[in-house]
């Protein structure tokens, strides 16, 4: 399993914090530089034997030892499975979370094998198969994680009206640590 820093993120992100204390960067309001606690490894297992995958190690490891989410870029990252809320806290997840999750959708083979730049318009959803929607940057614009094929492991952006699907990071550790180490 590829490890995680976990004391050096979570220092990390309370450096963003701290830098940020009114929530002025793009998504701080949506995430409030919080981490939820790490997922069991057996309620990770089950998650990927429910939709017959195998998470990404980097992701994998992410949300066994760091957070299952939502600290981190654009508007956070998404929770793998819904966190159970503490006393007082109402944890609410959207459609387009949902949908993320039917069965059959996350073990579906990833319909590219290059970038598709310009608009998708209703193929969104065909393209997006065998995807796991990791953060959105708003206005429907989403950043998935690639599960299975060539490009497994990349971190993609899905654009539907104007910038296509193109990758953006070459794995989770890289995306998560650029947001991490900048400004």
């Amino acid at each position: 399993m590829e490890s995680w820093d976990v004391e050096g993120v979570r220092a990390g992100v309370r450096e963003k914090a701290a830098r940020d204390p009114e929530r002025a960067c793009f998504g701080a309001e949506t995430h409030r530089y919080q981490l939820t606690p790490p997922l069991p490894g057996a309620e990770i297992r089950a998650f990927e034997e429910t939709h017959g995958i195998e998470l990404p190690a980097e992701y994998r490891s992410f949300v066994a030892t760091v957070g299952n989410g939502p600290a981190g870029p654009c508007h956070g990252v998404m929770p793998l499975t819904v966190p159970r809320p503490q006393a007082g806290e109402e944890w609410a997840v959207d459609d387009a979370w949902e949908e993320d999750r039917q069965p059959g959708r996350l073990s579906a083979p990833f319909p590219l094998a290059e970038p598709l730049p310009g608009r998708m318009g209703a193929r969104a959803d065909t393209l997006s198969r065998g995807t796991l929607m990791l953060a959105e940057r708003g206005c429907g614009i989403f950043i998935r994680l690639i599960l299975n094929g060539p490009r497994a492991g990349e971190i993609w952006q899905f654009d539907p009206d104007w910038g296509g699907c193109v990758p953006v990071s070459p794995g989770f550790r890289a995306w998560y640590t650029d947001w991490l180490d900048g400004p």
